[in-house]
């Protein structure tokens, strides 16, 4: 009895082993790839995308660099919304072979499709290395720019294109849509109060900031003229500004700026001048200065570090402001969450040390004593626009610690809200 069970116990054991070697066959491919590459493809493009990606997967348990699967594999994933997925593909058949155009398109337009803008830039720029002027990858890089907001960038990309192949037909008629859509003049508004706590002896009532622009963009770069409006120590202060971006060469630009005022507690006379440029890796860095005129001259020096990174931007920025009693330093670190495009983000600032935009020249003293005062602040911000992207709104909410001149090692803690609005128009 004994050995009859243990026949029955080897026979099963070796009828398992069996299935589980029959299973293990059947996991790799053993039919003509060609063949079963135009099925899936006739599944694929019927709707039937599935068991399309089925039979591609396994094709690729035995041909895993047969390209041409590979690709539709990926292509599948991408028409999924899967687009992690799609990307790994595309990234393994470039990496075996670079001078497939059509993926290099495929795998920019799956970067697009899930709005990661700043990642197909980078893609487009290798792409443009192996197919210079190619029409097809300056078009896709106008559109990267275009919902990145950069829409100035995207018609003078667009323009390049077209002087270099002026009978495509697809190009001209996106340089026509573009030229529609384009809205290169914006008017803005924004509004803040810093709420001090009246209850406290502190010698200060709440301040009011406001400011009225219109900005241009052109073909050398924006243009914005600025009115800003100011109560502060309830006095009123009065100050215009122009800022500009002139784009110098292809990844280096500068910012301007010149500002004029007459009322007490601004600067007389401002200059601002920086330059920024762009670094591998995503990285952009600057480096300038502001020119500050009061009964005394004040010269800040300024630089930035920034990364783009996916669709965030993290940056640091810094100030070095010589003089007496020494020499001040603050800096502010920016955090941006981008949604769909530069125009919807999350914005977060953290800034610490003596800076350079804090008015020191309270009532009661001459102007010219200069402080090193601590400071600290953390700023909020959301800024959206509407579907038609014509209208952009913003709303920010912050938290200041300050210390006092009059009682060093004493400090105001104050919040303080703010909202913008702009419109734009041809």
């Amino acid at each position: 009895m004994i050995k009859k069970e243990k026949i029955k116990i080897l026979f099963l054991m070796i009828m398992l082993f069996c299935a589980n070697q029959l299973s293990a066959q059947k996991k790799i491919f053993s039919g003509n790839p060609d063949t079963a590459f135009k099925v899936a493809r006739d599944l694929a493009f019927n709707g039937k995308r599935a068991q399309a990606q089925d039979s591609l997967r396994f094709i690729l348990t035995k041909h895993p660099n047969y390209l041409d699967v590979r690709s539709l594999l990926a292509s599948t994933y991408s028409w999924d919304g899967k687009y992690a997925k799609a990307k790994k593909e595309f990234e393994y058949i470039l990496n075996k072979d670079k001078e497939r155009k059509n993926d290099w398109i495929a795998y920019i337009k799956n970067e697009q499709y899930s709005e990661k803008y700043f990642s197909s830039l980078k893609i487009i720029e290798n792409a443009l290395k192996l197919f210079p002027d190619d029409a097809d990858l300056m078009q896709l890089k106008a559109r990267s720019e275009f919902n990145r907001n950069n829409k100035e960038e995207a018609y003078r990309i667009i323009e390049s294109a077209v002087e270099i192949h002026p009978n495509n037909a697809e190009l001209l008629e996106y340089k026509k849509s573009l030229e529609a859509e384009l809205r290169f003049n914006t008017i803005s508004v924004s509004l803040s109060t810093d709420f001090y706590d009246a209850n406290k002896d502190n010698g200060r009532a709440n301040m009011y900031y406001s400011s009225l622009s219109y900005s241009r963009q052109t073909k050398y770069g924006s243009v914005i003229a600025r009115f800003n409006y100011a109560n502060r120590f309830e006095t009123d202060n009065y100050q215009f500004e122009v800022d500009m971006y002139p784009r110098i060469i292809n990844g280096l630009y500068a910012y301007v700026n010149a500002g004029y005022s007459s009322s007490p507690l601004n600067p007389a006379q401002r200059y601002g001048f920086e330059l920024y440029k762009s670094l591998p890796k995503s990285l952009e860095a600057s480096l300038g200065f502001r020119w500050l005129k009061f009964s005394t001259e004040t010269t800040i020096y300024t630089g930035s570090l920034g990364w783009y990174t996916g669709n965030s931007y993290l940056g640091l920025r810094g100030y070095v402001t010589p003089g007496d009693p020494g020499t001040s330093t603050s800096g502010r670190i920016i955090y941006r969450k981008f949604r769909k495009d530069a125009d919807n983000y999350f914005n977060l600032e953290i800034g610490f040390g003596a800076s350079p935009a804090l008015d020191r020249f309270a009532p009661g003293f001459t102007g010219d004593e200069i402080f090193n005062l601590d400071s600290q602040a953390l700023v909020l911000g959301y800024f959206f626009s509407t579907k038609n992207k014509k209208n952009l709104l913003g709303f920010t909410a912050s938290m200041f610690r300050e210390e006092k001149p009059f009682a060093k090692g004493e400090f105001f803690v104050y919040p303080s809200f703010g909202a913008s609005y702009s419109i734009r128009f041809k």
